[in-house]
């Protein structure tokens, strides 16, 4: 921790930013004092109430937002109305894609999450002036895009043990940036939303999840409250090498 906030006392660096995880972990890092401190001029921070839409698929983009806590879920509507849940967002990802004018996905607070947000064109300017963002955002892209791949695989080859062992995996290991312990956490889904995720029916999801906790991979509590004694355990049971 001390590594990556090493400047966290360099007074060059607007006092909101010195210990924003974004900074030291998300795009943001790429820039140096003085765009930090043109791009806070126009930046602002929101908290959202879980369900509060970040943006709306086909809404012309107004605004780029770092996450700063909690997480965001992405989902894609069709025609008729169905949706899938294509994606989910954690601190401190970047939400958005730069240039492009109108949203592809409606973006929605998971659980009680907050974000900063900043204008569109701010970010494009400085990206185009800066090839250290560029790169950054090359970089998210590119990790996002390894993820779903990764993704397919998991709703495309494994059983449903392995697909909801893989979820609860990928939430421990992302939901909270600054915890060293990922061995609890919060369920950010509820059950239909994690069966919409992982192309399985709500039972089916519900009697996995008591399988893995009657076979002590987890411990859950309050239908939500998620424990996990053994992470190795777990990976296993998500098939993960």
């Amino acid at each position: 921790m001390e590594v990556r906030r090493q400047d966290i006392h360099n007074s060059d660096i607007p006092v909101v930013c010195r210990a924003c995880e974004a900074r030291h972990g998300g795009v943001c890092g790429a820039l140096t004092s003085e765009q930090l401190t043109e791009l806070n001029k126009h930046s602002s921070r929101h908290r959202l109430e879980t369900g509060s839409e970040v943006i709306g698929q086909g809404e012309t983009v107004v605004n780029y937002s770092n996450i700063m806590r909690g997480v965001v879920k992405l989902t894609k509507v069709m025609a008729d109305g169905r949706q899938q849940i294509v994606g989910l967002q954690f601190a401190p990802d970047f939400l958005g894609r730069p240039f492009l004018t109108e949203s592809a996905i409606t973006a929605e607070a998971a659980t009680d999450s907050e974000v900063c947000n900043f204008p569109r064109t701010v970010l494009d300017r400085l990206v185009k002036k800066t090839p250290e963002l560029e790169h950054m955002l090359h970089q998210q892209a590119l990790k996002e895009l390894d993820e779903a791949r990764d993704w397919m695989l998991t709703l495309g080859r494994k059983t449903a043990q392995e697909k909801v062992a893989s979820f609860l995996y990928l939430i421990a290991t992302h939901i909270d940036p600054e915890s060293v312990d990922m061995s609890a956490f919060d369920l950010p889904l509820s059950r239909a939303d994690i069966a919409d995720f992982l192309g399985l029916t709500i039972e089916t999801v519900s009697r996995q999840f008591t399988k893995l906790r009657k076979e002590n991979v987890i411990r859950i509590e309050n239908n939500r409250h998620v424990t996990v004694p053994d992470m190795d355990r777990l990976m296993r049971y998500a098939g993960n090498d």
